[in-house]
């Protein structure tokens, strides 16, 4: 089967790694007609705006698109491109695997995580207004009506919205994929003790679904600083965690941390019947151009997009081929390397040629 595949390389590194990606998915054998698109920095550059309607358009067509990483401005600058595209696209599940691999230079072994991360609104959806803006006044001024607790006028505002309709199609997510893919566990992730009506509302809602799977998934909660603590002590006690979109985003790189680093973190974001997939780390844009960064997490996150489209044999091709090459340390970035002076790692596109090499 031929597929239809939009490819968004990304800014900074992403050009490196995404070419890295298309070429150890295209060795895999299985036959892809790239659609190639800019988004972020070039398309700036060339069309005025960051996410152009064309690249929209193309992954609503194709239904399955792959990007590297895309600069996201701080504090200025326009909105992140990732969290556009998700928006845009309705891709409400974010989903990061965190697993160990022999030759990844880490303080923890054996961690195997599945990070679920809602994508869909909290703080993402980027509701916000301007400290002194008038809109902020009338927002503050609404807000100190209806509350004993006051806002300071000089504040900026962003709202938490968090919906029973978003809470229980992620967390339902979650136990689906966790039947699907022989895991035992599902932990809901939340500070309900503190923000009761937000927070609150997901642990309610994620409680009615886990009954739904009782007897088949086991199902607990864990508030999000005290898991913060367990992960990075105990990570084995847990499997599948299922979070709203800020804790999403902060503990899947946590748990990137404990197998090695974002280098080795894939990701992919699917809705109904559309998925994007992207690595988790940025562009990192003082490499560019210098071909040394590790191609891993972009590889695998095309191993989650061959998974997505029921080509098994061809991502447990390719995975393997990325843990034999990893295991044997041989022909790999730096940052793989235990000492990362060491003067025998190898380019990016070099540790690519490696893992085609070892597929055939």
């Amino acid at each position: 089967m031929k597929y239809t595949v939009t490819l968004i390389p990304g800014d900074g590194i992403g050009l490196e790694v995404s070419l890295a990606a298309k070429r150890c998915i295209e060795a895999t054998g299985v036959l892809i007609q790239w659609e190639e698109f800019i988004a972020g920095e070039a398309a700036i550059k060339k069309y005025g705006k960051p996410l152009p309607d064309e690249v929209i358009e193309s992954v609503k067509k194709n239904k399955v698109a792959i990007k590297g990483p895309i600069v996201t401005p701080v504090g200025t600058g326009f909105r992140s491109v990732n969290v556009e595209l998700r928006h845009a696209l309705d891709l409400y599940a974010c989903l990061r695997p965190a697993r160990s691999m022999e030759g990844v230079p880490s303080a923890f072994k054996n961690v195997d995580l599945v990070i679920v991360r809602e994508n869909s609104e909290d703080l993402y959806m980027g509701i916000e207004f301007q400290e002194g803006s008038g809109q902020a006044k009338k927002v503050i001024d609404t807000v100190n009506a209806l509350s004993l607790k006051k806002i300071r006028p000089d504040s900026g505002i962003s709202i938490k919205p968090i919906s029973r309709f978003a809470s229980r199609r992620i967390v339902k997510f979650a136990f689906e994929y966790a039947l699907k893919n022989n895991r035992k566990k599902v932990t809901a992730v939340h500070k309900a003790n503190i923000m009761k009506h937000t927070d609150g509302l997901f642990l309610e809602v994620a409680r009615e679904v886990a009954g739904e799977y009782a007897g088949r998934i086991e199902f607990n909660d864990a508030i999000v600083d005290n898991l913060s603590m367990q992960l990075v002590t105990k990570p084995q006690n847990f499997d599948v965690l299922v979070l709203p979109n800020l804790y999403g985003d902060i503990i899947s790189d946590l748990c990137a941390g404990l197998i090695g680093g974002l280098g080795v973190a894939p990701g992919a974001n699917i809705g109904d019947g559309i998925a994007l997939f992207e690595p988790v780390h940025g562009s990192a844009p003082k490499y560019t151009g210098m071909n040394k960064v590790n191609p891993t997490a972009t590889i695998l996150s095309g191993v989650l997009m061959l998974k997505y489209l029921g080509e098994e044999k061809a991502a447990a091709k390719l995975e393997a081929a990325v843990k034999d090459i990893i295991k044997e340390g041989k022909f790999v970035t730096y940052d793989l390397k235990i000492d990362r002076n060491d003067p025998s790692a190898v380019s990016t596109s070099a540790m690519a040629d490696a893992i085609i090499k070892r597929m055939k």
